[in-house]
């Protein structure tokens, strides 16, 4: 059996899931990993039948500590060599950040940021030794644009520190193999607004500012697989992360107030 295998994190629903599906459709065999372990069973199955690779799971829960030790030992015990690893497990707190626990904070901070350190550190080693590695970093356009006041004041700010630590491993070891390319989508419809109570907002987006999941991960699994540093899904996308980086950040919040649903209200 070939032991090489595709990490996908958050792999449940969403971006995730069809990050899954199109490395599975590429004949990629598969390790999802998110917490609800009833969803995991169902898919691990469903990719099995549909595309003829191997696919396994491990549930885990990223904003605990010991969870990327989790993930890699699970992997080392079955000999699972990652060649693929996608960070994608990500949400969003729809609250003031003076309403926020401490806690709830640091639990964001370590699905968002920590973890994709730890899963990176644990699994570059077999990348090093096997001269080949692709590392997908599911960020966000939010991570070129000011901090908002609606969605929770520092999700933009670790989406931008994870985009840096992807630019870091690519200067450290594309000439060894190992890439990194950060995905950049905008507006997406998926469980994630849903589940982080901020669907109200999403419903006020307009229609042309949307992606269907689908797309964004087949042009973002195409990016990996060509090592591409960074890719931001659709034109216009690809335009509101050029203005963020060139305009002032007075100018970026008002445009930004009036099309993404209050956003810096």
């Amino acid at each position: 059996m070939n032991k090489n295998y595709a990490l996908v994190t958050g792999s449940t629903a969403g971006i995730g899931l069809d990050i899954a599906k199109e490395l599975a459709e590429k004949g990629h065999n598969i390790i999802l990993t998110a917490r609800r372990e009833e969803r995991l069973k169902d898919i691990s199955t469903q990719l099995t039948e549909d595309f003829k690779i191997h696919c396994d799971y491990v549930v885990a829960d990223l904003s605990e500590i010991t969870a990327p030790e989790t993930i890699f030992q699970f992997c080392s015990d079955r000999n699972y060599s990652i060649d693929i690893l996608v960070n994608n497990a990500g949400y969003s707190i729809n609250k003031k950040f003076h309403e926020t626990a401490e806690d709830e904070e640091e639990n964001f901070l370590r699905v968002l940021g920590i973890s994709v350190i730890a899963l990176t550190k644990k699994f570059i080693p077999g990348m090093l030794d096997r001269k080949y590695g692709k590392i997908m970093i599911v960020s966000s356009l939010a991570s070129f644009a000011p901090p908002s006041s609606g969605w929770g004041a520092l999700y933009g700010p670790v989406k931008t520190f994870v985009n840096r630590f992807g630019d870091a491993i690519n200067i450290n070891y594309r000439s060894k193999g190992i890439t990194s390319t950060n995905v950049c989508p905008g507006f997406t419809v998926t469980e994630f607004h849903t589940a982080s109570g901020m669907q109200d907002a999403m419903d006020k987006v307009p229609a042309f500012m949307k992606k269907d999941s689908q797309s964004v991960a087949v042009g973002a699994v195409n990016a990996m697989m060509h090592g591409k540093s960074v890719w931001v899904p659709g034109l216009l996308n690809k335009f509101l992360a050029f203005i963020c980086n060139v305009l002032p950040a007075s100018l970026v919040i008002r445009m930004s107030s009036s099309l993404a649903g209050g956003r810096y209200e």
